[in-house]
């Protein structure tokens, strides 16, 4: 079983599940199991082979499952745990079960099991970057059904960067008429001479779309958090609204990678705009726990060159442009947190000067900055380049597919701990969990979304819900490749890609990760190091 559960014990009885068998007890509940089974078509009833009570104080997320001779039953603490008791008892019918079609006569036997469950962590999340290559709708929803099957919980929505802009705005249609396509790709190696497909490449959700996503991924357990990133990764937002900027400079959708100093100016009327999006944000979304703002990579020079900027810097009584970052981003938190919402970062945010106390940090150049985030009282999500950049090879072999780097392996993403042992108790308790990012320069399609996310990501949910990889996750994960390969999910096999899977190929040590580590973790020491890829 995976993600591992914290007790598991073999009973001696089993029990034969049917298709249309009946299940009882609180609606929401059973509506929660049944999303999770819909392999056995369960049917509401007052009694039935299985049964579901609401014991609270088990806490959130956490649940109870029994089978023996009688049935199954399960207590839940919440609909969550109620759902995640669901997919462990999924887990415990034969591989043939995660297929879509079956025999409307199916029976399965359900071994007797003792489960009791309840995750380390709360923040368990796949990043998914829909700005440098889009993803349509069905490939997000489908990526909500497999984070749900491993207990997954926070998709977090890379929604804008100087690539494109992905989303619907009625006040600002511009973003999705102009900002959400480019007129070709760059398809050059890293450090190699620019190169460029030609190919127009594009797409945007629509609110409706998103809304139908939040939904979806709401009833399955998870939440998806939105980012608009800001102030920098801006070229995108300027292609179609430069009165938002900080120069008189022209810009169009960036088409190759990396970032530029376009960036949005700090003044009144870029919050009033903002303020805006997050509004369309969570009028589709519904109420939302989080929204990523960004605060990454912002190179500061357009405002350092701008008299108007430095006045206002001025006028607020900061020093310097890397305190008015800092001032802005909190501006943002602000408006977020009237509309019931939390703000999230990356490192660099916390870097650049003083956040709102409730800001969550994501320490992406490593987990030294995360410490110092988590001693200065923020909560904070474990994202490292190494080991959880899921667009970096799995090994340094060109038979890979073309990544930024190398290597990360599923050996590496097991052996993770979110909150390290030599942290101080205080720090530990900080870590609200850990978070694999998929940024998308070089996973322009669904089939290398597959071989990069997966089975990386089986391990991932297991420190996130155990909070460390069992000693025989090996052999577990092994057998639960079955259960992929009945879904239909064309991962990276554990000896290496199939032939069609190498496709254009990897130029293996250009990027060592261990490298790229070291110098990330001493620009973390600066607050002015925001530009690591200009």
């Amino acid at each position: 079983m995976i993600p591992r559960p914290n007790l598991l014990s073999d009973l001696s009885a089993s029990y034969e599940l049917t298709s249309g068998a009946a299940v009882s007890g609180p609606d929401d509940l059973v509506e929660a199991v049944r999303l999770a089974l819909p392999v056995l078509d369960l049917r509401p009833g007052d009694a039935g082979a299985v049964d579901l009570r609401h014991d609270p104080t088990l806490g959130p997320e956490a649940y109870r499952l029994v089978v023996g001779s009688r049935g199954v039953e399960i207590t839940a603490g919440d609909r969550a745990g109620a759902f995640y008791a669901g997919q462990s008892l999924h887990q415990l019918l034969p591989h043939a079960s995660y297929r879509s079609a079956f025999s409307a006569e199916a029976a399965w036997i359900v071994p007797g099991v003792r489960i009791e469950d309840a995750p380390r962590f709360s923040w368990r999340g796949l990043h998914l970057d829909v700005a440098r290559h889009f993803f349509p709708k069905r490939e997000v929803l489908r990526l909500v059904d497999l984070m749900a099957t491993h207990k997954l919980n926070r998709l977090h929505l890379h929604l804008v960067d100087d690539q494109g802009w992905r989303v619907e705005s009625r006040a600002y249609p511009r973003l999705h008429e102009v900002s959400s396509h480019r007129s070709r790709t760059a398809t050059n190696h890293y450090r190699e001479p620019e190169t460029y497909d030609e190919i127009p490449h594009g797409g945007h959700y629509s609110l409706d779309d998103l809304a139908e996503i939040a939904a979806y991924a709401r009833a399955r357990a998870v939440t998806v958090v939105p980012e608009i990133d800001v102030p920098g990764h801006a070229q995108a937002i300027l292609a179609a609204y430069p009165e938002f900027g900080s120069s008189d400079e022209d810009y169009k959708v960036l088409e190759r990678w990396g970032i530029t100093p376009a960036i949005l100016s700090p003044m009144p009327p870029t919050v009033e705009f903002l303020t805006t999006i997050f509004d369309e944000l969570i009028g589709a979304i519904g109420e939302t726990p989080y929204v990523h703002i960004g605060g990454d990579e912002v190179v500061l020079d357009h405002w350092a060159a701008s008299p108007e900027i430095t006045a206002y810097r001025d006028s607020l009584g900061l020093s310097s442009m890397g305190e008015l970052q800092a001032w802005f981003l909190r501006r943002l938190a602000d408006v977020l947190a009237d509309r019931g919402a939390r703000a999230v970062v990356w490192d660099e945010a916390f870097v650049s000067g003083e956040l709102r106390h409730d800001t969550l940090v994501m320490p992406w150049r490593g987990m030294s900055v995360g410490r110092r985030a988590a001693a200065a009282g923020h909560e904070v999500i474990a994202t490292p380049v190494f080991p959880l950049y899921f667009d970096y090879a799995e090994s340094a072999s060109a038979d890979e597919p073309v990544a930024i780097g190398d290597t990360i392996t599923v050996a590496d993403v097991a052996a993770f701990s979110p909150a390290p042992d030599d942290w101080s108790e205080e720090e530990r308790s900080r870590v609200v969990g850990a978070q694999a990012q998929l940024w998308s320069e070089r996973i322009p399609d669904a089939r290398t979304l597959d071989y990069r996310a997966w089975p990386r990501a089986c391990a991932l949910a297991e420190v996130a819900w155990s909070g460390s990889a069992g000693s025989d996750f090996p052999a577990r994960l092994t057998e639960h490749l079955g259960r992929l390969d009945a879904i239909g999910v064309e991962y990276r096999p554990l000896d290496g890609p199939k032939p069609w899977q190498r496709r254009r190929p990897h130029r293996p040590a250009v990027v060592r990760v261990a490298d790229v580590m070291t110098r990330l973790d001493s620009m973390t020491h600066d607050a002015e190091s925001t530009r690591p890829s200009v």
